[in-house]
């Protein structure tokens, strides 16, 4: 007997391993509650989603796809489709095969949506069998890169739609209804997409006499991506605005506002910031992608020796751990992998931010509001009555709060916190500077990281290479000197966007305080001999941990020199 004759739960039984006691409660439930057989083995946890979809192919002989590359998807047939419809059905068309279009679907029964794909393509369909997820991912891919860069968006735009909207403009009654314009809604979405698309932190939207110009962050460098006509700058501040519920009449102040959207089924958290200036507003957007799963603490860029310190650290019942760096060093990324390794249901954990970047369950997190008086200090002496375990200062600013801090540090509390210096040793001299006792200090803290983000080399273009002199000179680390060591360097292609980089990891400065450096403290000695000191105790500095990850093929001798410069120690 042909085995696709057979019943969908004796093909998941073959396939799948399901045992006949699922099957019959999956039964139970059908009869009870209806619904489909399949699905609620899914439920019942008793099969996979793969397991079904594979199960459903080979009953109805349709070819299976686990995954949907998007470089294998027929662009001219997926513009013919609206990206509403194919998310409303679970379906995208993906190549033409003899005269028919192959048609990824979750649900190969729904004829009627395959004879609506067959008229929107003018053509007959097939159907592939494919896990609603993968078919939902294909589509966002797909649909965001269909979106079109802004240049092409910029190049949609018409010198008549230029010129009505710079006549509108002229007409200060006009100007909602100018940045309500269907061409600059167009535009700022396009920015926003292709924002997201290339991994940009942060958007600028940059006026100057006769341009405006903008430009993405991307892996912490800023690119110039398009200058649009300097007549669009009102319409288009005044677009962003209103996204944030900003007051676009108001040009003279400064403003801050956020936007929450969703592009390409990514949930995006947008913080923005806009400032008068002598050619008009400057705007920037900072982007936070929701939906991106917090770093866990092994994850993060810590070397195994700094791992297996740290998650003895974070384990303290009481103390000050400090991360040092300068904003957009990755430091609430750094605390926030801490947090989840210790967040278990017999600990309390409360957070005092500005703003609360990420939501962590099981964490009660505070944001800053200085509009009422809810500062890091107020904030602070009201947490220490919710009885916490754990307490986390987004930033160390000012005496009243690091005070707060060193005395929850001392009654029991474990503290994170962090500072703006450039080295670990900085912080402690820092402290002291605010008006903290040098005693308080010795006592309190524990151990301060310093940290800085190196950009990722591009493996698909890297060139190995011998290190030069000079760049060994400069770096000053031993171990590059060796004749047998071999670097990468980056070079560029067209996955890297020709930056020869993709992504970046941290490197970091670990400081204990011991014996020899909390008597250094004691004597409110200077920060170049506490960091001797900690060098004579093991400690390495930025530059000699982002050397270890040159040797490793991480990064490159280049980009280690560029963020680690000023990391020099006169000995």
């Amino acid at each position: 007997m042909d085995s696709r004759r057979l019943p969908l739960g004796q093909i998941l039984k073959e396939q799948a391993g399901v045992t006949d006691a699922q099957i019959e409660e999956g039964l139970r439930i059908q009869r009870e509650k209806g619904g489909r057989l399949g699905e609620i083995l899914v439920g019942l946890k008793a099969i996979g989603e793969d397991d079904l979809y594979r199960a459903i192919a080979f009953k109805m002989d349709l070819e299976f796809l686990s995954e949907i590359p998007a470089s294998q998807i027929d662009r001219g047939l997926v513009s013919l489709i609206p990206i509403n419809f194919a998310k409303q059905y679970t379906l995208i068309p993906i190549r033409e095969r003899d005269g028919m279009a192959v048609v990824a679907t979750s649900d190969p029964l729904d004829f009627y949506a395959l004879d609506d794909v067959r008229m929107l393509l003018g053509m007959d369909v097939e159907p592939a069998v494919a896990p609603a997820q993968a078919i939902l991912d294909a589509i966002n891919l797909v649909y965001q890169r269909e979106s079109g860069a802004a240049e092409q968006m910029m190049s949609g735009l018409g010198q008549q739609d230029l010129d009505a909207l710079a006549s509108e403009l002229e007409e200060p009654q006009d100007l909602l209804d100018s940045a309500d314009e269907a061409p600059i809604i167009r535009l700022i979405n396009s920015l926003l997409y292709q924002a997201v698309k290339d991994r940009a932190s942060d958007v600028h939207i940059e006026p100057f006499e006769k341009d405006l110009v903008v430009r993405y962050r991307i892996d912490g460098i800023l690119y110039e991506i398009l200058r649009p006509p300097k007549r669009l700058q009102s319409s288009i501040a005044s677009r962003v605005k209103i996204m944030s519920g900003l007051n676009i009449a108001e040009k003279r102040l400064p403003q801050d506002g956020r936007i929450r959207i969703k592009i390409a089924g990514k949930d995006i958290d947008i913080r923005l910031s806009v400032i008068p200036t002598s050619w008009g507003e400057r705007i920037v957007m900072r982007l936070l992608d929701r939906s991106n799963v917090l770093l866990d603490l092994g994850q993060i860029g810590l070397m195994p020796e700094q791992l297996e310190i740290t998650s003895r650290l974070i384990q303290r019942s009481h103390g000050i751990i400090l991360v040092t760096g300068p904003t957009g060093s990755g430091k609430t990324t750094t605390l926030y992998a801490a947090l989840q390794k210790i967040n278990t249901p017999d600990k309390n954990i409360i957070t005092v931010e500005d703003p609360v970047e990420y939501q962590i369950e099981g964490i009660g997190q505070i944001q800053v509001n200085p509009k009422i008086h809810l500062t890091f200090a107020s904030a602070l002496r009201s947490i220490l009555r919710q009885d916490p375990d754990v307490i986390l200062v987004g930033e160390t600013r000012d005496l009243e709060t690091a005070e707060i801090a060193i005395q929850a540090s001392l009654t029991g509390h474990l503290v994170f916190s962090t500072l703006h210096t450039n080295d670990a040793a900085g912080a402690i001299t820092r402290l002291i500077d605010m008006g903290i006792e040098p005693f308080l200090v010795s006592s309190s803290v524990v151990a301060i990281y310093a940290q800085r983000l190196v950009r990722l080399v591009c493996h698909d273009c890297a060139q190995k290479a011998r290190p030069r002199e000079e760049e060994i000179r400069r770096l000053g680390v031993p171990e590059l000197a060796s004749r047998d060591v071999v670097v990468l360097h980056a070079k560029g292609c067209e996955r890297c966007m020709g930056t020869g980089y993709l992504g970046r990891t941290a490197i970091y400065e670990l400081m204990l305080l011991d014996d020899r450096i909390r008597s250094l403290i004691l004597k409110n000695t200077d920060s170049s001999t506490i960091k001797r000191t900690a060098l004579e105790n093991g400690m390495r500095t930025l530059r000699m941990d982002g050397a270890r990850r040159v040797l490793a093929g991480a990064t490159t001798i280049e980009e280690l020199l560029r963020v680690t410069e000023e990391d020099t120690i006169n000995l």
